[in-house]
C-alpha cells in the first residue's frame, strides 16, 4: 500500500515515467488528473468533478478521505492499486500523458480518477452551521477511523456571555485577529462510514488547521484550547468513541475543587448554586502553579542569592505567560510551548518574543523540566531525538525515518541551515538555536515516513517535496529522484 499522502488543491503538471524493476512503487510526476503530493507520491484528481476537495490518504494507503465543497460532508473511496487504469493506457505511445486535446487523451483524463478511487461512502459531519477544517484530519493507530474538525464563528449580536468567554482566571482576551468560535470533533468509521461521535467546544479557540490545535498519540487525543487556557484529554476507544480522562489547566486532578474548597468555602458554594465565577479565582491556577513551583525549586538548587532575585524579578512575567502549543511525547507526557498572551492572540508576530517549554507529566501532574526557546540543551535533545518529536510512523512496524537524528544526509542540510543563520546579517548561534526551537512542538501526523523521502535511498531537491505534509506548488520540470544505492540515471 502506499504510504500516507496529502491532498492539497488543484495541481497540473505533467506525469514522468516510471521506472520499473525498483524496490519500491514508482513515483509518477503530476499530470493533467494528477497532484503533487507531499511525500513524493502522487494522488489523483479528477479535473471535471465539481464537488469534492481532496485532502489524504490513510497512513494505510486505502481508504482515502476528501471533503465535498460545501464543507459539511466527507467522501470516503477505496484505492484501487497502481494498476486500475492500465487498459486505458494500453496503447498509448510515449511515457507521458500530454495536455493534448484530442479525444484519446480526454477520455483517459476523464476515467482516471474514478478507476483508481471508488466511492464507498459520504457522510454527513458538520452541523449548526459549522465547516469542516479541510487542513485537520487525524487517523487512528489502525487506520479504521479519523479525526476531522469542524467550526463556525460567533455572531457579533448576541454577544456571548463574559463568564463563557472567560471561564478562569488564565483566559485570554479575544480580539478580531483571533475571534472566538464554536468548535465540533468528529469521529468516523472509515469502514462503514457512520459518525461515531462527537465533542463539542463551544465559545472557545482552537487552532484546527495542521493540526496544530489537537494531538492524537496512540489511543490518547489531547485538545489545547487556546482561549480558555485548558487541556482536554481523551481515549479514543476501538469503536469509535471518546472517553474523556483528565482536563488540565485550573486544574489537574479531579478531586482539586475539594482542596479547594476547604481554604475557599465560598468556591465549592458558589459551584453548587450555578453562581461560580472561576474568572474571579483568588488562587493560581493549578498548571501554572506547578509550573511557578519549578522554576522556585530550580532557583533553590542553584544556590546563589542571584538565582531566587531572578525569579523574583520576572515573576509577574512568569504569571502572564500562556499556553501556546502543545503535543504528546507519550501517553502520559506533554510538551507545550508557554508564551506572552500577545503572540498567543496574534497581537504580535514578532519570532524573537521569548517563549518556554514545558515537559509536564500528566499522571503525576509534576512539571518534569523547562526550558528556553533559546537553550542549547533542548536543541541538542531535539537534534538527536528528533523521531521521537515527530512521531511519524507509529502505526507502522517497518520504519523509514529520514530525520537530523537518524539521517547523515538529513543532518548535513540541518547543519547548513543552522551555518546559514549563525552567518547571517542579524544572525549568530543564539537566533540560529530560536529558528530550529521554532519547529517545536511538531504537529500531529504532520511529518511522511514515505521511503522515497528517505535521504538514504534517494536524492532529490527539497525545494519542491519535503517529508513535511504542507501544500507545494508544481513546478514546470517533473521531479528528479537519484537512487543513492545505484549509478543509475535519476528518476524522472
Amino acid at each position: 500500500a502506499p504510504g500516507p499522502e496529502a491532498w492539497r488543491g488543484r495541481g497540473r503538471g505533467r506525469r514522468a515515467r516510471s521506472r520499473p524493476g525498483g524496490p519500491f512503487p514508482q513515483p509518477c510526476e503530476p499530470g493533467p488528473d494528477r497532484q503533487r503530493c507531499d511525500d513524493g507520491s502522487s494522488c489523483f484528481h479528477h479535473q471535471t468533478s465539481k464537488n469534492p476537495k481532496p485532502k489524504r490518504h490513510s497512513p494505510l494507503g486505502t481508504p482515502a478521505d476528501q471533503f465535498r465543497q460545501d464543507q459539511t460532508s466527507l467522501e470516503i473511496y477505496e484505492y484501487q492499486g497502481c494498476q486500475a487504469a492500465e487498459d486505458l493506457l494500453q496503447g498509448y505511445e510515449g511515457e507521458i500523458l500530454s495536455n493534448g486535446n484530442d479525444q484519446r487523451s480526454v477520455n483517459i483524463r476523464g476515467r482516471l480518477f474514478e478507476r483508481f478511487f471508488v466511492l464507498l461512502h459520504i457522510t454527513n459531519v458538520a452541523a449548526n452551521g459549522e465547516h469542516l477544517n479541510r487542513e485537520c484530519s487525524l487517523f487512528t493507530d489502525d487506520c479504521r477511523c479519523v479525526i476531522v474538525g469542524s467550526a463556525a464563528y460567533l455572531p457579533d449580536e448576541p454577544h456571548p456571555p463574559f463568564y463563557e468567554v472567560y471561564r478562569n482566571s488564565e483566559s485570554v482576551t479575544p480580539n478580531p485577529r483571533s475571534p472566538l468560535e464554536d468548535y465540533s470533533l468528529h469521529i468516523i468509521d472509515l469502514h462503514t462510514g457512520r459518525l461515531c461521535d462527537t465533542r463539542t467546544f463551544k465559545c472557545d479557540k482552537v487552532v484546527l488547521s495542521h493540526n496544530q490545535g489537537l494531538y492524537l498519540y496512540k489511543n490518547i487525543l489531547a485538545i489545547l484550547s487556546v482561549q480558555q487556557q485548558t487541556i482536554h484529554v481523551f481515549q479514543v476507544t476501538p469503536e469509535g468513541t471518546f472517553i474523556d480522562v483528565r482536563t488540565i489547566g485550573r486544574f489537574c486532578y479531579e478531586d482539586d475543587l475539594l482542596t479547594v474548597s476547604a481554604v475557599f468555602p465560598e468556591v465549592q458554594r458558589d459551584s453548587q448554586t450555578g453562581m461560580a465565577n472561576p474568572f474571579r479565582d483568588p488562587f493560581i491556577n493549578s498548571l501554572k502553579h506547578r509550573l511557578l513551583v519549578y522554576l522556585w525549586r530550580r532557583a533553590e538548587q542553584d544556590g546563589s542569592a542571584m538565582a531566587k532575585r531572578r525569579f523574583f524579578q520576572y515573576f509577574d512575567q512568569l504569571r502572564q505567560l500562556r499556553m501556546w502549543k502543545m503535543q504528546l511525547l507519550d501517553e502520559n507526557h506533554l510538551f507545550i510551548k508557554y508564551t506572552s498572551e500577545d503572540v498567543v492572540t496574534l497581537r504580535v508576530t514578532d519570532p524573537s518574543q521569548a517563549s518556554f517549554f514545558v515537559v509536564y507529566n500528566m499522571v503525576t501532574t509534576e512539571v518534569i523540566a523547562v526550558f528556553e526557546n533559546t537553550s542549547d540543551e533542548l536543541l541538542e535533545l531535539f537534534e538527536n531525538f528528533c523521531d521521537l518529536f515527530r512521531n511519524a510512523t507509529l502505526h507502522s512496524e517497518v520504519q523509514f525515518p529520514c530525520s537530523a537524528s537518524s539521517n547523515n544526509f538529513a543532518r548535513q542540510i540541518q547543519r547548513r541551515f543552522k551555518d546559514t543563520i549563525v552567518n547571517a546579517k542579524y544572525g549568530g548561534h543564539t537566533e540560529a538555536v530560536r529558528r530550529l526551537l521554532g519547529q517545536l512542538p511538531i504537529s500531529a501526523q504532520s511529518y511522511s515516513g514515505s521511503p522515497y523521502l528517505d535521504l538514504s535511498l534517494f536524492s532529490y531537491d527539497d525545494k519542491w517535496v519535503s517529508v513535511m505534509e504542507r501544500p507545494k506548488t508544481c513546478g514546470d520540470h517533473p521531479i528528479r529522484y537519484w537512487p543513492c544505492f545505484s549509478c543509475e540515471p535519476p528518476l524522472a
